[in-house]
């Protein structure tokens, strides 16, 4: 039976990306001791104070039908954090919330770009982002990040890349899977091309809280001279340690949040209240497990690097943010698809090919640092084994 375009650009795309993980379910299902390194799941659970705020939400009667933008709580508690973020205000007809921000990412993008447009996006990227950009009808145009540049997109990359038919620049600051983070500097290079060209800038935010060390995060929202181009989206999932809530947001220009109103209410007429109510109370209060995240994946991040640097030739890549790590495997004499096959098989370590996130992390492989520390010190002796039994084979 026939289906449409939209299945058609999305096929290969979605779990196919995932196979390495997905052969380590299956592994762990038939007995094997493997360490999953491959899910930026958050390494506590929600905490019980959200959870609470939820359940009493629904005693209280909150699961009725919602407003199509989201509820008027939430978005004035974040028209609150950002205007205090940016230090200008932010009004709630310039919020609207969503299932998490995956689908905050696909609302906006279905709203800025369609057929016949380009979309420029850095290569590695988030899993998901061809598809959402694919699903609009829009082509992905990806923009190398460079290891000599932390990963770090530049300007020059970008005008490199812009034709007639670009629309939107899609920003992740900071960035799954490097843990890259834009300085003032770039938002300012990339801000005078979006003005030059008249372009949206989309910027996914979701590890904004995650950052290590106190490096400062630069959001393009801040730059009142992007204010009518700039479109952020982002989530509790990471910081507050609550993805399965699915609850998320897009910030962008009242005009623009007005015009995608109809195709969120078509698609979602509304979030849950009660869920509203726990990430409002989420928001106000701040989170109270993003420090502990920061500090332990950033010690576990420096620990790996320590030990691959000393005991192998795997080079470790510092993140400055988030909950992954890239290692580059060339010195093995395999690519990072084969690499994470032959790690799984005779190591049983999950970790995911660079290949997942683009075509610029063929020697790379990305690997979550969201288990306990015990679990991260098996999995570098694992690693390490197996580095020196390839060495000794090569040899």
């Amino acid at each position: 039976m026939k289906t449409t375009a939209i299945t058609r650009r999305l096929s290969g795309l979605g779990g196919a990306k995932w196979s390495v993980h997905f052969k380590a379910v299956q592994r762990i299902a038939e007995g094997h001791d493997v360490i999953q390194l491959t899910i930026g799941e958050p390494d506590i659970p929600t905490s019980p104070n959200l959870i609470e705020a939820a359940c009493d939400a629904m005693r209280q009667g909150r699961t009725t039908y919602s407003k199509g933008e989201g509820e008027d709580g939430l978005r004035d508690a974040l028209a609150e954090r950002y205007g205090a973020r940016i230090g200008r205000p932010v009004s709630r007809a310039q919020i609207m919330c969503f299932p998490g921000t995956q689908t905050a990412l696909f609302t906006v993008l279905m709203g800025v770009a369609e057929a016949g447009d380009e979309v420029l996006v850095g290569d590695p990227m988030y899993a998901t982002y061809e598809g959402v950009v694919r699903a609009s009808g829009a082509d992905l145009v990806p923009v190398p990040l460079r290891p000599e540049n932390g990963f770090r997109i530049q300007a020059t990359d970008i005008a490199a890349r812009i034709t007639p038919r670009t629309r939107a620049i899609l920003l992740n600051t900071p960035h799954n899977p490097t843990g890259a983070i834009l300085t003032g500097e770039d938002i300012d290079a990339l801000g005078a091309l979006a003005l030059e060209h008249d372009l949206w800038i989309i910027s996914d935010e979701v590890y904004d809280e995650l950052i290590y060390d106190q490096t400062k995060f630069v959001s393009p929202l801040s730059s009142a001279a992007l204010a009518d181009r700039t479109i952020v989206v982002s989530s509790i999932s990471k910081s507050h340690a609550a993805p399965g809530f699915r609850s998320g947001w897009c910030v962008g220009p009242e005009d623009f949040t007005a015009a995608l109103l109809p195709l969120s209410e078509t698609m979602l007429f509304g979030n849950q209240p009660f869920i509203a109510d726990m990430t409002e109370l989420a928001i106000r209060d701040g989170s109270d497990v993003a420090p502990g995240m920061r500090e332990r994946f950033a010690a576990r991040a420096r620990y790996l690097a320590d030990r691959l640097d000393r005991e192998s030739d795997l080079k470790l890549l510092p993140p400055s943010a988030g909950m992954f790590a890239m290692i580059n495997v060339a010195a093995t004499g395999m690519d990072g698809d084969a690499y994470a096959e032959h790690l799984l098989e005779h190591a049983n370590v999950a970790v995911m090919p660079g290949s997942s996130f683009g075509s610029t992390l063929t020697d790379w492989v990305r690997l979550a640092l969201t288990v306990p520390d015990a679990d991260i010190a098996k999995a570098c002796d694992r690693i390490l084994a197996h580095a020196s039994q390839l060495a000794q084979k090569s040899a």
